[in-house]
């Protein structure tokens, strides 16, 4: 119950708080999608960029770890697309963007922010890690599998998938900034003083602003239909993804730190991306909304339960 008041619980009321303000119309929907916009393409990328920039990447970058996290991942984008497809008759590119919303956890708005409060800033290193690639593995194989659904469906060549496909990841703020830390951090570039100094009180933002953000956001998507398909997303992401993360980690006898990280990342609620997956392609959207509301909602319980399982 401890770790329910004092570690969960202040990372809610903050999303509430954003729930609260666009539910009441104290703040705008267009104030929302701006804060939004101003953690996805400027806030967070320089979280971003500043943690790969001085991330220990021989010491972090254990390839056991993200083993660990990323086969529960892709083991939920295989049984999201497949049950879309097969146990609930969806066509395969609505299949893919329920299979993106299996894939996709909330790694850094909720990710970071619960183990921060959890475990202290020092303990964010493996997480790191995780994000790193995150975005890129998961948007590579979201966008993939749609474009080859697609091509499938239209008849079309597969051809220029790969160009699709990078044009795409490279259009990523996210992306963009994990790169341009990797080039710092790999060639050991710094910045003027004052540089930095500035870039650090952007980052303090970073996560607060989003999580007010996404409770302005989640306002918006009214649980419709289709429960039976965002139950089921719910329990692989919530359920599915940690468990695996859990079996392997502890098959790889992974440090505790970067165990806690893993387990805590897999069992977050998808993110708002998954939403902007769906969008992007006109596919499952009402199935996306609702599955990021829900899952998040529910995921106030199941991390409670997975951090009180954690050594």
């Amino acid at each position: 119950m401890q770790a329910l008041l004092e570690v969960i619980l202040p990372v809610f009321i903050v999303i509430a708080a954003g729930y609260v303000a666009n539910w009441r119309n104290i703040i705008s929907d267009s104030a929302i999608d701006g804060l939004m916009s101003f953690t996805q393409m400027i806030a967070i990328p320089c979280l971003l960029f500043r943690a790969i920039w001085t991330l220990d990447l021989g010491e972090h970058f254990d390839p056991l770890l993200l083993v660990a996290f990323y086969s529960g991942s892709i083991i939920g984008f295989a049984a999201g697309l497949l049950a879309g497809r097969y146990l609930f008759g969806r066509d395969w590119e609505d299949s893919v963007a329920i299979g993106f919303c299996c894939l996709f956890a909330n790694s850094l708005m909720l990710g970071l922010a619960i183990t921060e409060r959890a475990y202290g800033t020092g303990a964010l290193e493996p997480n790191y890690a995780i994000i790193a690639l995150h975005s890129p593995i998961c948007y590579g194989i979201g966008i993939t599998a749609m474009e080859i659904a697609r091509a499938k469906s239209r008849g079309t060549a597969l051809s220029r998938l790969p160009v699709s496909v990078l044009r795409a990841m490279f259009r990523n703020a996210l992306v963009i900034g994990i790169a341009i830390g990797a080039v710092f951090n790999i060639g050991n570039l710094s910045l003027p003083g004052p540089v930095t100094d500035a870039l650090d009180m952007v980052v303090r933002t970073a996560l607060p602003a989003a999580l007010f953000a996404l409770g302005g956001i989640l306002y918006r998507y009214k649980p419709q239909g289709d429960f039976r398909i965002i139950f089921f997303v719910c329990a692989v992401s919530l359920i599915l993804h940690p468990a695996i993360t859990w079996t392997l980690g502890k098959a790889f006898d992974l440090p505790t730190g970067a165990f806690r990280s893993a387990v805590l990342t897999a069992s977050m609620a998808p993110g708002v991306n998954a939403y902007v997956f769906a969008n992007l392609y006109g596919r499952a959207r009402r199935v996306a909304a609702s599955s990021v509301l829900i899952a998040t909602g529910l995921s106030v319980v199941s991390i409670w339960l997975w951090l009180a399982a954690l050594p």
